[in-house]
């Protein structure tokens, strides 16, 4: 953690991602002192953006898998730690930055405008907290960054899951009822200059931090039913301030995402790790979610995000790798990820051992126009749909629930095709010159299908909710993974159940902060069995 805290600080303090347009405007200040509070803002904000080892030994191949969301043909990259280790590094390298905005905010006088200030930049710190938490359990938090104002910290303790959830919560309420956005003044005017997530607009702060706090909320429902059903009852009852799903009256999915081509980097990262990798093809779980049968020629899909998240093999056929494989199942190989198909003419080349269908390449290569999502409406469409259903905050409903459940599929299904229907190879056609999607699958063909109306049970109908949210997820693998593991039992599954339940603390931590770590680890095991303080 020394790198984390103060050795190599100054180098790492203004790190790489989201190199242009982040890189012009977050010059490279030698200290704090001279950086300015945008470009500790931006350096922030920048750290959103995924991983390429994290895309790589995380997502592709742990999550995937494990949530089913996915098949992984072919397991060849065991150490997962090269991943866990960048993820860790990007929350311990952004913290002291975040540190050091709020104290300079807490030695400047009072204002609405500084209150915007300080609540977005608790908003990240909840986001990213909340992100890292949800991995590994008990991590430092409370002590955590605080190396350059105070020594005694440089090896902070760690902070138990639960009092992390308390804390991160109580900050978003603190952020949602402080933005003030008439107060566009100054320091705010300057600093939202340097905001690449929703570039000023702090309207949206207020929208993200409300609906972050339905999304945790209801995630620690089962151990603290109170607290999350007052949480979730305040934001529905009052209808405040949230990311727009789809609604009645009409408006569309709003996102928080980081865009590359509003932020002028092109992302590269990954379809790095789908190259590199190679192992992920689409699998039987989730092909039985959109297909109600297995016909090769794709008569049995149902769900046009079929089309919008995978392909068809080299024999231009529909097929799912089992999720188990068993005896007999065709060794997989080819190469529907290389970049040869950027142009037209070899689009449909993906190598003769292409046997099951592979992600859809648009999805993955694109640079542009495909975000790094941190939440979306369709999500809060879900969350409160589930709400209604099981009467957390509000009266139970099963009216409301079936139509909040509705229009997260709708804003699901239109955010996938309008974000692909952008897309285009390196050196190519658009998505929608390529890929022709049935005029027949549309939005309420797939609600005919998979609407409560189907179904009689409430089990049945609450399932639906926690399938449909799963898809929408499918581009957001550790929200899927926090799904999976809140809602355990609950979504279609094959073969034993989860019991991978988070990831071992990193070895340099474990190095650098033993007494620490020991401290925390002690009366529980560092093991991947290891549940979340929140599940069940």
């Amino acid at each position: 953690m020394k790198i984390k805290y103060v050795l190599f600080l100054m180098i790492i303090l203004f790190g790489t991602s989201c190199k242009k347009d982040f890189e012009d405007i977050n010059k490279n200040p030698s200290v704090f002192t001279t950086a300015s509070d945008g470009s500790l803002l931006n350096n922030v904000i920048s750290s959103l953006q995924y991983g390429w080892n994290e895309q790589f030994y995380i997502n592709n191949e742990i999550l995937y898998k494990q949530t089913q969301m996915a098949a992984l043909f072919k397991e060849a990259w065991g150490n997962s730690t090269i991943g866990t280790e960048e993820i860790w590094a990007n929350y311990y390298n952004s913290l002291p930055n975040i540190r050091e905005l709020q104290l300079r905010f807490s030695n400047t006088t009072p204002s609405h405008a500084l209150n915007n200030m300080n609540a977005m930049v608790k908003i990240l710190l909840a986001y990213k907290t909340f992100k890292v938490t949800d991995l590994f359990g008990d991590i430092p938090f409370s002590e955590a960054g605080y190396g350059f104002q105070d020594v005694t910290k440089l090896r902070p303790k760690f902070d138990a899951q639960r009092s992390i959830y308390l804390t991160c919560l109580n900050e978003l309420k603190w952020a949602a009822d402080n933005i003030d956005p008439t107060a566009i003044g100054e320091p705010f005017a300057t600093f939202k200059t340097f905001d690449k997530l929703f570039f000023g607009d702090i309207s949206m702060w207020r929208k993200l931090a409300n609906s972050l706090r339905l999304r945790y909320a209801m995630r620690i429902y089962d151990k603290e039913p109170a607290i999350s059903a007052q949480i979730i009852g305040e934001i529905i009852t009052n209808d405040l301030p949230v990311l727009v799903g789809c609604n009645f009256s009409g408006a569309m999915l709003e996102v928080a995402g980081i865009y590359p081509y509003k932020c002028s980097f092109k992302n590269t990262g990954r379809i790095w790790s789908f190259r590199e990798h190679k192992n992920l093809r689409m699998g039987s779980n989730l092909w039985h979610q959109m297909s109600s049968n297995d016909s090769a020629n794709g008569s049995g899909i149902f769900d046009a995000r079929a089309y919008l998240f995978f392909d068809t093999n080299n024999d231009n056929k529909w097929e799912a790798f089992p999720q188990i494989p068993v005896a007999g199942t065709p060794s997989e190989s080819g190469v529907p990820y290389d970049s040869q198909r950027d142009q037209d003419a070899a689009y449909g080349i993906k190598g003769s051992t292409c046997l099951f269908s592979p992600f859809n390449y648009f999805l993955i290569s694109d640079q542009d126009y495909i975000p790094d999502i941190l939440m979306t409406g369709a999500e809060v469409n879900f969350l409160k749909a589930e709400a209604y259903m099981k009467g957390i905050g509000v009266a139970q409903d099963e009216s409301n629930a079936s139509n909040e459940y509705l229009a997260g599929i709708q804003a699901s299904l239109t955010f996938w095709r309008n974000t692909l229907s952008t897309t285009s190879l390196l050196h190519g056609s658009k998505f929608d010159t390529i890929v022709h999607i049935p005029v027949t699958l549309t939005l309420n063909y797939l609600e005919n299908k998979v609407g409560f109306w189907n179904y009689t049970s409430f089990d049945e109908k609450l399932n639906l909710i926690y399938t449909q949210q799963l898809i929408d997820f499918f581009r957001q693998p550790m929200e899927a993974y926090s799904l999976v593991r809140r809602a355990y039992g609950r979504l279609p599954r094959e073969g034993a159940p989860l019991s991978y339940f988070r990831f071992l603390i990193p070895p340099s931590e474990v190095s650098y902060n033993g007494v620490n770590y020991q401290n925390a680890y002690s009366s529980q095991a560092d093991l991947t069995t290891t549940k979340m303080w929140w599940m069940q």
